[in-house]
């Protein structure tokens, strides 16, 4: 379960990281992603568009370049909406892509820009365990600075849409009755549409030109 920690307003139980357990994991083929590009995400409440600046955090923002343009991301729910902190997603509709990815992780990058509101950072649940989960800072979240996550890009419009995600599910477990990150791995969209479905999600997300 790989789940953003928080030590100051949050006490989130951290997930287990293992070694790559098949050939098959991508980990070592991330495509070099350019200086900079922008990325449009068409969701269930509308469009923003993401800035990623590679100098910020280069193993992040090539990560993210390879997921979006594998349509990782297509049909995902931003499972973990918490107004005023974060709004998390990275969980795919495919329980067969989430395994093969699961255990891809990443070294850390140093954290050269804060977690402001609308900065991007990849989750984790301990050192060099960066794989394909991120959230979108609701609010100047700098008390992350220093526990290792480590902005790539920012929302440059449409910052009133991911305020407006749904977030009446709250907290997952173990501290409250939100979705489970292992289920929505386990059972893709099935579990979040049968059991949480208010949760806005991803409908599209493409690398403009």
């Amino acid at each position: 379960m790989r789940i953003l920690a928080c030590a100051v307003l949050l006490t989130i139980v951290c997930g287990c990281s293992r070694e790559p357990e098949s050939p098959e994991l991508p980990a070592a083929v991330d495509e070099r992603a350019p200086d900079s590009y922008r990325v449009l995400f068409e969701t269930s409440r509308g469009d923003f568009n993401l800035d990623v600046h590679r100098a910020w955090a280069p193993l992040g923002a090539d990560r993210f370049y390879t997921l979006v343009k594998i349509g990782f991301y297509d049909g995902a729910r931003f499972f973990r909406v918490l107004p005023g902190f974060v709004a998390q997603f990275g969980i795919p509709g495919d329980p067969a892509l989430a395994k093969r990815w699961h255990d891809a992780n990443l070294k850390d990058d140093p954290v050269t820009q804060s977690n402001k509101r609308g900065s991007i950072s990849f989750a984790t649940s301990g050192p060099d365990t960066r794989a394909v989960q991120l959230f979108i800072n609701l609010a100047d979240n700098a008390r992350l600075d220093s526990k290792g996550f480590a902005p790539f890009g920012a929302v440059t419009s449409g910052m009133e849409v991911v305020d407006q995600f749904h977030s009446g599910y709250g907290e997952g477990p173990p501290l409250g009755g939100g979705p489970a990150q292992t289920r929505g791995e386990a059972e893709g969209n099935a579990y979040f549409e049968r059991d949480f479905p208010k949760l806005d999600y991803i409908k599209k997300a493409t690398i403009q030109k």
